[in-house]
């Protein structure tokens, strides 16, 4: 059995892998070609009666699948067997116009783009979900002191509320992001089979406004068929999003370790970790999340090789985009179906973080002195007293609060009780609370921006 696979059971589908399933696709497909008949209707290039005849049949429960498979083994072609379907199932001559002056990609592409489209739904109500538990997370532990880390190593205190917020600020610029690219993303293209909409006799633009209209979708300004990038913009969009997922499930991971001890990911009764050592409370959702955001991230340059297209259509990039896109959207699903069981249950440990806080012995107020002192000596001088003192401490392993407390230049500028004070970690978190009070307001607010398609 897969790693993926070993939660399976205690994680809710996203949704997202049944909009890409062989009938979903054909049905987007249909959905097109009723959008187009109905808008050719509409300029009288078809009859309103075959227009109709084909909306009434274009529903693949009324085709035949076995049917259809045969003509995909024959023809070697995705699309046609569907077509000559919907033509057999249609009453009178209305079958004949089926399809009528588009080209395979102008109705396969649109198909996507429907599909992506309810796909890119769904990843917003789950980023809105996580959102919102960011928020209640952010409020909750916005006084909880830890120690803040650089480059691997304590460097002054800070709020487990502010590192959320910090992830919060993140996924709020990619809602913004999403937002933003729908207007380009979501477009109909109908432009016949170079792109030049020849076939539809001057009606070509007319055209796809309204089918896009009749879909939902905007439409684009060149209905060109090596025009990818927005679709592969998407790509590079869901694979930020997955990126900053996996930085957030890293940093769970580092911090669940026994040294760190500060957090802990919902850990459901009878859970077992491993097979021979019966004590492991393993982070199996971080590690979900981790490997299926790595692959969402190395799929990002087959879909930038399906921009490079020859002369006006190149099929072998559509594959390698669908071969992109399609599986970054349901890995997103999975890794954000995962993000939330995370923060539903993530355990926060307070003073575990105070313990971690006092592991140097007050070195970890060494700025806190330095300023102080900074006051009365000027910043370099003070730096380099504090400097010494901290060194010291580091390579003899004594108290640094000791030798702080003894060094008698020290002593002439700042009194035993200030000295505490400023070796105290809870007195120096800064904004750490109010960044984490803001963000989780912004959180919310960004949260009910979010609509469903």
């Amino acid at each position: 059995m897969a790693e993926a696979e070993l939660t399976e059971a205690r994680i809710p589908d996203s949704g997202i892998r049944d909009l890409f399933t062989r009938d979903a696709r054909w049905q987007s497909w249909l959905d097109v070609e009723v959008a187009l008949a109905r808008a050719e209707a509409e300029i009288g290039m078809i009859p309103v009666a075959a227009a109709d005849e084909i909306a009434r049949k274009a529903k693949l429960e009324l085709l035949d699948s076995a049917r259809i498979i045969e003509g995909l083994r024959i023809t070697g072609h995705d699309l046609v067997p569907l077509i000559w379907d919907l033509d057999r199932v249609c009453d009178g001559d209305a079958g004949g116009f089926v399809h009528w002056g588009a080209t395979t990609q102008n109705i396969t592409q649109t198909g996507v783009v429907l599909q992506v489209r309810a796909a890119h739904g769904i990843i917003l109500e789950l980023v809105a979900q996580l959102l919102r538990q960011f928020a209640d997370l952010a409020d909750r532990t916005k006084d909880d002191a830890l120690p803040g880390r650089t480059h691997g190593q304590h460097a002054v205190p800070s709020t487990f509320g502010a590192k959320v917020a910090v992830w919060i600020d993140e996924l709020c610029r990619h809602v913004e992001r999403f937002q933003d690219a729908e207007h380009r993303v979501f477009v109909a293209m109908l432009g016949g089979g170079a792109g030049s909409a020849a076939s539809f006799e001057g009606n070509g633009a007319q055209l796809q406004i309204r089918m896009g209209e009749l879909l939902g979708l905007g439409f684009m300004p060149l209905p060109g068929r090596t025009i990818l990038d927005h679709l592969v913009e998407y790509v590079m969009l869901i694979a930020l999003l997955d990126t900053t997922c996996g930085r957030i499930a890293r940093e769970i991971r580092e911090l669940m370790k026994e040294e760190f001890g500060e957090v802990e990911e919902p850990v459901p009764p009878g859970s077992v970790g491993s097979s021979t050592m019966p004590q492991k409370r393993n982070p199996k959702l971080c590690q979900d999340i981790i490997a299926q955001e790595t692959q969402v991230r190395a799929l990002v340059p087959l879909a930038m090789e399906a921009m490079l297209s020859d002369h006006e259509a190149d099929g072998s990039r559509a594959v390698m985009l669908n071969r992109s896109l399609i599986p970054a959207l349901e890995l997103t699903g999975e890794v954000l179906v995962r993000m939330n069981k995370l923060f539903e249950g993530l355990q926060v440990f307070p003073e575990r973080m105070r313990q971690n806080l006092d592991l140097s012995g007050g070195l970890i107020m060494s700025e806190s002195l330095m300023l102080a002192l900074g006051r009365e000596l000027g910043r370099q001088h003070a730096h380099d007293t504090i400097y010494d003192a901290a060194q010291e401490a580091a390579v003899s392993g004594g108290s640094f609060a000791d030798l702080i407390e003894r060094n008698s230049e020290i002593q002439q500028y700042l009194e035993p009780a200030q000295i505490k004070l400023l070796l105290d970690p809870i007195s120096y978190t800064g904004d750490s609370a109010a960044q984490a009070t803001e963000q989780a307001a912004r959180a919310r607010a960004v949260a009910d921006t979010i609509v469903s398609f």
